[in-house]
Order: structure tokens, then C-alpha cells, then sequence
């Protein structure tokens, strides 16, 4: 942590948050546009993944419990949720990428968001088990049906584990490259286009860390503090 700062802000200027990446052995630039498009898959992988999520888990605790379905289920997340990031990336490269031989920020979103899931299934299930049964029978002895007793008690009596079983899932995939590499690829110029490949600032990081370019390693220790302070 304390190269990091130290080297981290040496990299540091006016245009770090302004400017593109520059040109190989040019002075200047920024990085700009791998922070936007993080940011943008980020938040695209986050707006799909957290309503499926968040549905899977609501079946798992409240409707399939003990089910051969839910079981199955389970199981399967705890296979996503231990395997590795480029694992997944490498499968979503074959459905989404070879196909059409294009790399594109959806393909990335979507390795991103099957990271996701499975912390988003595994922490929603355990707050809503945490909810006290006392106020689902409570519910029900008012004459709710069970959709609006998971709506409007079970769901509100465990947002705040939720929200932060999102907001670590976000933490995770933020500092992901190896999937990124995969699908989305990186992009030297600001492209907001999701169809096309993007710049990402782990992707990034990777990129200029390994060059043999002065000001390329400085602007990659400035990402590596800036995602720090993020995460």
C-alpha cells in the first residue's frame, strides 16, 4: 500500500482525469477513458446482475427452500462463486466473442455480471433468513398474500444486507482484468460504444505496467492508487 501511494502519486497531474491514454513514449495523457468505460461496464454488469440476483435469492429463501430445484440451484452458484475470473471470461469469449469474431463492452458486462451473481445470491439468501419469521406470520395473519409479504417486509427488513451484498460484489469485479482481456479488450481512444471494445482502467493498468514506456508505468501506478481509493 505504500508503493502504491508513493508511486502512485508521481503519476498524479492536472490531466490524469481529463486526457486519454496517450500514445506509446509521449508525455502527458490520462485516463480517462478507461476510467469511464469501468465505470460504464461496471455499472451495466451491476444493472443486471442485481435484479436476477436478487430474484434467484427470494426463490431460494422464501419459495424453493429444501426443493431439488433450490438445491440445485445452490449448488451451482457455489460453482460460480469459487471459480475463476478467467474461467469465465474464457466462456463468455466462446458464446459471445468467437462467434462473431468482434470483441464489444456487452460481452464484458456480461462476464462481469456472471461474476456478480453469485455473491449477490449467496449474501440476499442469508439476510432474508435472518428475517424473523414473526413478521412473515405477521404478515400473513393481516391477510397479505406471500408476494407482498416479500416485498413490503422480508425484502425492506434485510436492504441494508443486500445493499452492501452489492456493493461488495461491485468492490469485486472493479479490479477484474483477466475477463476483460477476453472480451472486451482495451481501446486507446474514448469510445462510450458498447458494441465496440472499450478501454477499462484494469485492462489498462496491466497494459502500460508491463511496457517498457516511462510515462506509461507512471500513469499505471496512478490507476493502481486511484482503484485503491475507490475500492
Amino acid at each position: 500500500l505504500i508503493t502504491a501511494i508513493q508511486q502512485g502519486i508521481s503519476g498524479w497531474s492536472a490531466s490524469l482525469l481529463t486526457a486519454s491514454t496517450p500514445p506509446p513514449n509521449a508525455d502527458g495523457g490520462g485516463l480517462v477513458n478507461a476510467i469511464a468505460g469501468s465505470l460504464m461496464l461496471t455499472g451495466l454488469a451491476t444493472a443486471i446482475s442485481a435484479p436476477l440476483g436478487i430474484l434467484a435469492s427470494v426463490y431460494l429463501a422464501e419459495y424453493g427452500r429444501r426443493s431439488r430445484l433450490a438445491e440445485s440451484v445452490r449448488f451451482i452458484n457455489d460453482i460460480l462463486l469459487s471459480a475463476p475470473s478467467i474461467v469465465i471470461g474464457l466462456f463468455v469469449y466462446a458464446l459471445f466473442v468467437a462467434p462473431f469474431q468482434h470483441f464489444s463492452g456487452w460481452a464484458g458486462a456480461i462476464a462481469l455480471a456472471i461474476l456478480q451473481i453469485p455473491m449477490i445470491v449467496r449474501t440476499t439468501e442469508n439476510m432474508l433468513r435472518l428475517v424473523p419469521d414473526a413478521l412473515r406470520e405477521a404478515a400473513f395473519a393481516l391477510g397479505a398474500p406471500k408476494w407482498k409479504m416479500i416485498g413490503a417486509i422480508a425484502l425492506k427488513a434485510a436492504a441494508s444486507g443486500i445493499v452492501t451484498g452489492c456493493l461488495l460484489s461491485v468492490a469485486r469485479i472493479s479490479g477484474e482484468t483477466a475477463p476483460l482481456l477476453f472480451t472486451v479488450l482495451s481501446n486507446h481512444f474514448f469510445s462510450a460504444d458498447l458494441r465496440q471494445p472499450m478501454a477499462t482502467l484494469p485492462v489498462t493498468i496491466f497494459q502500460f505496467a508491463m511496457s517498457p514506456y516511462a510515462q506509461w508505468q507512471k500513469l499505471a501506478w496512478a490507476g493502481v492508487l486511484l482503484m485503491t481509493l475507490f475500492i
